[in-house]
């Protein structure tokens, strides 16, 4: 069990960064937490430690938003993140996390821009087959690695303009078959060791004070403002995936 008091001022915020996501509000607002874990332990112990919290925290969203999904948009997004997650598990340890931070952050940044520069278009669009696979085979790769398959599925899912219970109930059900998929390969790669467990019990009872933060405040808000918010955390995870990117890579 890691007993740095430094540790536990990161981690703790970001148990419940992902928590207020898991309840409905802030949507990627979760991206932010392995990141600021990061700071203080290496990416992927601190996703190791994350996950099996984020299928506790999975188990009670599903409670709330219980058949409150979309089925035609699972039916496609369920196989394509199994995909993903398979490609991750084989090849994301040759992958740069620098690289693939850039890569989540300028897809996060571009369409968050995108949205804010077309606010008056009221075109919505339709769950697509080729979009759908290619944008949840994106989640499923990224979610592997960093949990960080939050932006790719708003790049699908938030031109559909579905209600925002129909929304957080969509992506509970997505990323809870996601995480759970993911302990296996998680164990496989002997990242769920005993200390990693260990540190992920003592964090665990943050896990309801988030998703009840996040259940009072989905409730609380409106529609338009709750996709403003969205949209908001879209571009801060955006940034911060990018400048890490770069810190990686060494350019700043």
């Amino acid at each position: 069990m890691i007993t740095d008091p430094l540790f536990y001022a990161c981690a703790i915020p970001a148990v419940l960064l992902f928590g207020l996501g898991k309840g409905g509000f802030g949507g990627s607002i979760g991206i932010l937490s392995v990141p600021l874990m990061a700071l203080v332990i290496s990416p992927p112990q601190a996703a190791a430690i994350l996950l099996p919290i984020l299928c506790v925290m999975d188990l009670l969203a599903l409670r709330k938003f219980w058949r409150k999904w979309d089925l035609a948009n699972l039916k496609i997004m369920i196989p394509g993140a199994i995909i993903g997650i398979i490609i991750g598990s084989f090849t994301f340890r040759y992958l740069s996390e620098a690289h693939v931070r850039l890569l989540i952050g300028f897809l996060a940044l571009g369409f968050a821009v995108n949205f804010w520069h077309k606010r008056a278009v009221t075109s919505v669009t339709q769950p697509n087959k080729t979009k759908g696979t290619f944008w949840s085979m994106i989640s499923g790769f990224t979610s592997f690695g960093i949990h960080a398959g939050g932006p790719p599925i708003s790049v699908y899912l938030l031109p559909q303009k579905l209600s925002p219970t129909l929304f957080v109930g969509t992506n509970t059900v997505l990323f809870a078959v996601i995480n759970y998929i993911k302990l296996v390969p998680y164990f496989w790669l002997g990242q769920l060791s005993f200390a990693n467990m260990t540190t992920s019990l003592v964090l665990l009872p943050l896990a309801p004070i988030g998703i009840g933060l996040g259940y009072y405040f989905h409730d609380k808000v409106s529609q338009a403002t709750f996709y403003k918010i969205v949209y908001i955390f879209l571009i801060i995870a955006g940034l911060k995936l990018v400048y890490d990117g770069f810190i990686g890579l060494g350019l700043v």
